[in-house]
């Protein structure tokens, strides 16, 4: 039975790592695509005009309709479609998932016209501290005194990343408005609304027996009706077509992009569900690194040392953290002799709920 009991432990950490892996591979691969993607159609010109794309909720609503299509089709060819189908949760509880969203892909796309992707992707990894500020007040979380001081130290890093940029950066994919105070207000609103989300999507998950393609269907509905009727209303809708009918290679950009976001969307709810919103939050410190890294050579963003300083403090905290969340070792087993000592000796105790962070 001892055996069994090992052998199934062994069997469940096998399982987990796994899961960690195929969760880890495929936010890194969809998204550092996603990212060199976003910044090519936000920030480098097309056509012989120079002409640059401005229409941020497309990009939005192309996003939603092909992610709503993809998760549809799962839906319908799964074995319970009939019962996926039906939505879980009541609908405003989607809707809110998908206007915040919104914001966030939104603030993502306008801050790209003001900040250079190094600095949007590093500020991202502040995205810790909106996190545990929704979990604490959605999920009533507590964190302990390492994590404010890890959350301190990215804050800290990611100000000196955006206070001290390069002076030879002479990329000329750079619109000369760099690290403007909106661009970085644009990126606070993204950590804000990016933290919301997460954070509300976990407690769907954890309070409904919730399938991840009904979530991400019923949210996908939404935004596309969101992000049409701004479209509409900024009278953008036609614009934008016009733009990508003149310019066929942003046509097609658009079209990956939406198609690498899918996928991304995919893999995120799936960690999201599995691991929790804090844990998919320090997953994606490795893909933002290698993001920067790729965009600096790609779009030839280089760094002041201030922002290599920057860049080691934020990068060296995460995975301080993720070390220090590993595990502790078990204590060594005591002899059948002591076991007997220590129940005749200690007092009984009283079993509380477990905690988690």
């Amino acid at each position: 039975m001892a055996g069994e009991a090992a052998q199934e432990n062994v069997d469940q950490e096998r399982g987990k790592l796994w899961r960690g892996v195929f969760a880890v591979s495929g936010i890194m691969t969809t998204l550092v695509i996603y990212g060199v993607l976003q910044e090519k159609i936000m920030q480098v010109p097309y056509g012989i005009e120079k002409e640059y794309f401005k229409y941020s909720l497309f990009l939005v609503f192309c996003n939603r309709i092909m992610t709503c299509t993809v998760s549809a089709g799962f839906l319908l060819v799964s074995q319970a479609s009939k019962k996926s189908l039906d939505p879980v949760a009541p609908i405003y509880k989607y809707a809110l998932v998908s206007i915040s969203n919104i914001l966030t892909t939104t603030c993502q796309y306008e801050a790209l016209k003001y900040v250079s992707f190094p600095v949007q992707t590093l500020a991202k990894c502040a995205k810790m501290i909106p996190v545990m500020i929704w979990g604490t007040v959605i999920m009533l979380k507590s964190y302990k005194e390492q994590d404010y001081l890890i959350a301190f130290l990215v804050t800290l890093g990611c100000s000196m990343f955006i206070m001290y940029p390069s002076e030879s950066d002479n990329s000329p994919y750079t619109r000369g408005r760099e690290n403007t105070v909106w661009g970085i207000s644009l990126m606070a609103g993204y950590l804000g609304f990016d933290g919301f989300t997460s954070t509300f999507q976990d407690k769907l998950f954890k309070g409904y027996d919730m399938d991840i393609h009904n979530q991400i269907f019923y949210t996908t509905v939404c935004s596309c009706i969101f992000s049409f009727t701004g479209l509409v209303l900024q009278k953008h809708l036609l614009r934008a077509i016009d733009f990508v009918y003149r310019h066929r290679d942003c046509f097609f950009d658009i079209v990956l992009l939406s198609t690498v976001a899918s996928i991304s969307q995919f893999f995120i709810s799936y960690t999201i569900r599995t691991f929790g919103a804090l844990t998919f939050a320090t997953i994606m410190t490795t893909r933002q690194f290698v993001s920067i890294l790729l965009s600096c050579l790609w779009f030839v963003h280089p760094l002041s040392w201030e922002q290599w300083i920057g860049a080691v403090i934020v990068f060296g905290a995460l995975y301080t953290k993720s070390f220090l969340k590993k595990s502790p070792q078990k204590p060594p087993v005591a002899s059948d002799s002591e076991q007997s000592q220590n129940r005749a000796t200690s007092p009984p105790v009283k079993k509380t709920g477990d905690t988690k962070d």
